[in-house]
């Protein structure tokens, strides 16, 4: 791939993508540091060549292994809420996926670690992450749901895939008043929680209601 490949042409041109950006203000996006990011970021290059032509529209699409990318409102309404209180030092994804989301925390954020359970995945993702000269990411192929305990204290964790409840073992990775946006329930539909932490305990606020894959154990 490159350095033309990473600008795009057409479909995937700086002029589509601004039109990207101008939906996402029209839907209340307003952290500039998040826009700004994804004005930059080429998310073309996250998909599979047949699908780059469909990068900048707004909706979510598929990456392979029944996973998808999300859609660019979802990507930049999770990071905002994230980093609501200020830039975070180390940040903890779960579902690496396609890179793109891990991508723009690691431009906003100190050392971003993120979890994949699928291989495949995982290494496209390490090529795209390395293709943007992205180096404070550390990835590790494991089952999301156990988070990454050896590196807790996180000062946020974001989950890109939905659980049937909280997980336990993510809310105990992070440090006092760290922050969890993560999809949770069961069926279609869920619920994006924002999650903090408050000493033994935790508040929980309900954001809106989103579509994501569901969070399955165990690798492949």
């Amino acid at each position: 791939m490159t350095s033309h490949d990473l600008l795009g042409s057409g479909m995937t041109s700086a002029r589509t993508r601004e039109r990207m950006i101008i939906r996402l203000m029209e839907q209340g996006i307003n952290d500039l540091s998040v826009i700004d990011v994804m004005r930059r970021t080429p998310r073309h290059i996250f998909l599979d060549e047949a699908l780059a032509h469909r990068a900048y529209e707004d909706t979510s699409l598929p990456i392979g292994h029944a996973q998808t990318l999300s859609q660019p409102y979802i990507v930049a309404r999770m990071t905002e809420v994230l980093l609501a209180d200020g830039p975070l030092r180390k940040v903890l994804e779960i579902g690496t996926g396609s890179g793109y989301q891990t991508s723009i925390l690691a431009q906003l954020c100190g050392q971003v670690f993120s979890v994949e359970r699928i291989k495949a995945l995982q290494e496209k993702a390490r090529t795209r992450l390395q293709l943007l000269k992205l180096h404070n990411v550390r990835l590790r192929h494991t089952d999301g749901g156990m988070g990454w305990p050896e590196e807790a204290g996180f000062d946020g964790i974001i989950a890109c895939a939905a659980p049937l409840g909280i997980p336990k073992a993510l809310i105990a990775q992070l440090s006092e008043g760290g922050r969890l946006v993560i999809p949770v329930g069961g069926g279609e539909v869920q619920d994006l929680l924002l999650i903090t932490r408050r000493g033994d305990s935790h508040e929980t606020r309900v954001l809106e209601r989103v579509r994501f894959v569901p969070m399955l154990g165990g690798v492949l």
